[in-house]
């Protein structure tokens, strides 16, 4: 589960980063918003992890896309 969690959450600070730069609600910021899920349901099915999980995976990637947007506004302010 640590596995499947972490790749949650350190997927989406890429994705995060990325969101921040482009316009609020385009399709590009719905696409870097939902990019990881199809990743993470397949690594949730081959771990063999119920649906039990999801809220969990749900939560590690909103804080990765939160920790990835705020790095981006860091940068920009520099």
């Amino acid at each position: 589960m640590i596995i499947l969690l972490s790749v949650a959450l350190f997927s989406n600070i890429p994705l995060g980063y990325l969101r921040q730069g482009v316009a609020k609600r385009s399709a590009l910021w719905m696409l870097y918003i939902h990019l990881s899920i199809p990743f993470l349901f397949t690594l949730r099915h081959h771990y063999g992890f119920s649906w039990r999980v999801i809220p969990f995976t749900l939560s590690c990637a909103v804080i990765g896309q939160l920790v990835g947007g705020r790095l981006r506004k860091r940068a920009d302010r520099v």
